[in-house]
């Protein structure tokens, strides 16, 4: 049963952060919305599923009526033909049956949608009837954001990981194009032709991969970051450098001060991945329009 939006009109307007129960029954909502949207999307799945079966069962058996008719005076042939749509006609009906007894488990489909979109209006107008503090707005953007960079980060991995798995087939398809036509073009083989193509092709895939993935590069930045880290986590430790102002009863400072040098180191080190995820020419124009 939808609770009325009227009952606690005076809860709703007098703020986010003053009334704990309101919070709550808010929560309430929002799951109780999931759920029926879950159920919901199952039972449509449910009712795709079960036309499906049901139009497979009429297609297997119209398809064995023309098979029949029209190959009547070859009994062998749409004998052979009719067991398959058979076959098929009976796998749809016990699908059919059974997607049937779990759809009667369930609510029905318009009944679910009434009721998600009575949950929605009442909930967005009982978020619009209550405004939440500018500091829970800001703590509430602050649980959006680290989803958005997880969500972010996800999508980052798999297409890099796609991408490498792309590159590299392309990488070892051209050094394989090579070796074979070496192979093809050699008048004879001995043990020392083999061995030099071998050679050759290891050399070439090596040398693409390090062009392509920049090991070296990639070593350097991490020893110099990690460098930098300790350094900076040494200094704090001992009072020194770039701490050596802050007195013991300035310990917080410190810490701040230590948190945005390693942040900013980490920034970099970001920055230069990016770069060396990048190709070529793209990193050589990205160099030149930098002041």
């Amino acid at each position: 049963m939808v609770r009325s939006i009227d009952d606690d009109y005076r809860h709703r307007t007098a703020g986010f952060d003053e009334d704990t129960h309101e919070e709550i029954t808010f929560v309430q909502r929002r799951r109780r919305l999931r759920e029926q949207e879950r159920d919901l999307a199952r039972r449509r799945l449910l009712d795709r599923a079960f036309g499906a079966a049901v139009l497979t069962a009429a297609c297997c058996l119209v398809a064995a009526l023309c098979v029949t008719v029209l190959n009547w005076q070859d009994p062998k042939y749409f004998a052979r033909q009719d067991i398959v749509c058979g076959a098929l006609f009976a796998v749809s009906v016990g699908l059919s049956l059974a997607i049937h007894k779990a759809r009667s488990a369930t609510a029905n489909r318009h009944d679910l949608e009434f009721a998600v979109e009575e949950d929605r209006d009442t909930l967005r107008w009982a978020n619009a009837m209550s405004q939440p503090s500018l500091t829970g707005r800001r703590k509430l953007y602050r649980e959006d954001v680290a989803g958005i960079i997880e969500h972010y980060q996800a999508e980052s991995r798999k297409y890099r990981r796609v991408h490498n798995v792309l590159q590299s087939l392309i990488m070892i398809g051209s050094a394989l194009t090579t070796t074979v036509a070496a192979f093809d073009s050699a008048k004879e083989l001995t043990w020392q032709s083999v061995t030099i193509v071998i050679i050759s092709f290891a050399i070439t895939l090596a040398t693409a991969f390090t062009g392509y993935y920049k090991y070296r590069e990639r070593s350097y930045f991490l020893q110099q970051t990690a460098d930098s880290i300790e350094e900076e986590a040494n200094a704090l430790t001992l009072g020194v450098g770039e701490y050596l102002e802050y007195g013991s009863d300035q310990e917080d400072q410190a810490l701040a001060r230590f948190t945005q040098r390693v942040e900013n180191l980490r920034n970099e080190q970001r920055r230069r991945q990016q770069q060396l995820d990048q190709p070529a020419e793209q990193t050589a124009s990205t160099g030149q329009q930098q002041p």
